[in-house]
């Protein structure tokens, strides 16, 4: 029939059935930590709830598209079932970034502006006279022409080195950041899952740096009894477990990554929602004390942020619990580095730290 063009109903909402169970699913993965059969059940839990879906797309069906999109896999070792792909990983923190940070515009790949004017990349509305050893192609050629006009007529026009005037330009800068998150015990207690909300900031600020300032690098630090690098592509995936809180571990680690990169700009980012309660001994064994501020374990931390100040690398600590008492440690802390303290919600946390990861890429470079 010509004239008329069909396309697949998508509703009132513009959304097909396959991407209405879609974002639900992404959701899920994300809570279950990349467990796509529980993710499965849940998803199946909540159709029989609310009916998502009917007898012309099921849950079923939704999976065969998911399977034949590059979604999901078959699992070959272990137990079997359905695993992620690298393709779902990626939607994973594309969607974190579309949550945490969508306000942001698009710019420029690498596009870290800071407040030095000079010899850079990017051109900006400011010109200055000429001075020798300006590269020629900086020069503002409408503005030096009208200069020659106005210094000289139009009748016996001819161009001066004082009638140049340069474009300024503005420098790009390179930053290191390393972010540390606390995969403690606490990161679940008391009914609240904190550790969604961090694992979903990590995935989201990957995602834009590798994205949006690709010079940038990125480093995940996990910290419990231990502390240890994890990549990128394993932030789906992380999961609490039954530990203490190594703060010291954790910054030795990452004060270690930043001292192999060769820029200037360094930053630790740290997200915790406690004190720290462990240290590892020499021997292999734990001094732990979950009671109260151990000044053992305090003076270590203490000391570590101390060296990260004279290292020149700041710590933003983004302390997402209220509790007074741990206050006047983080108080001490950031003093003792010179860096900064946010106590923030879960629901705050990922403005917070964009917000500090831009202003210390302009305030930092040098």
């Amino acid at each position: 029939m010509s004239g008329f063009r069909f396309s697949e109903f998508t509703g009132e909402d513009g959304k097909t059935p396959f991407e209405k169970l879609f974002d639900i699913f992404m959701e899920l993965l994300t809570h279950t930590s990349g467990d796509v059969d529980e993710a499965i059940d849940w998803l199946k839990e909540l159709d029989e709830e609310y009916r998502l879906t009917d007898d012309s797309y099921t849950i079923d069906d939704f999976l065969e598209d998911l399977k034949r999109k590059g979604f999901l896999r078959e699992e070959t070792d272990g137990p079997g079932g359905l695993g992620m792909t690298s393709k779902t990983e990626q939607v994973i923190r594309q969607r974190s970034l579309e949550q945490i940070f969508g306000k942001l515009k698009k710019t420029k790949t690498g596009n870290h502006k800071t407040n030095v004017l000079g010899r850079g990349d990017e051109v900006t509305p400011d010109r200055r006279q000429f001075q020798f050893g300006d590269r020629a192609d900086r020069i503002a050629v409408t503005e030096s022409i009208r200069n020659a006009q106005l210094n000289h007529g139009i009748d016996s026009f001819h161009l001066t080195e004082e009638d140049l005037e340069i474009m300024e330009t503005e420098q790009k800068s390179q930053t290191s950041t390393v972010l540390m998150i606390d995969i403690s015990h606490s990161m679940i207690l008391y009914g609240e899952d904190r550790i969604t909300p961090a694992k979903k900031v990590a995935m989201a600020l990957a995602e834009l740096i590798t994205t949006r300032y690709p010079k940038d690098t990125l480093d995940i630090v996990v910290f419990g009894n231990d502390a240890w690098q994890v990549s990128i592509q394993d932030l789906p995936y992380l999961q609490v477990g039954p530990y203490h809180t190594n703060t010291v571990a954790g910054l030795e680690l990452a004060m270690d990554l930043l001292r192999r990169k060769k820029n200037p700009n360094k930053q630790i980012f740290m997200i915790t929602d406690g004190k720290p309660s462990c240290l590892r001994e020499r021997d292999g064994s734990y001094y732990k004390n979950s009671f109260g501020l151990d000044p053992r374990i305090v003076t270590r931390t203490l000391n570590l942020a101390a060296a990260a100040r004279k290292a020149r690398i700041p710590i933003t600590t983004f302390m997402i619990a209220q509790d007074p008492y741990l206050q006047q440690f983080i108080q001490d802390f950031t003093e003792a580095n010179q860096g900064k303290a946010f106590y923030t919600s879960l629901k705050g946390l990922g403005d917070y730290i964009f917000e500090d990861y831009e202003t210390n890429r302009r305030k930092r470079t040098r």
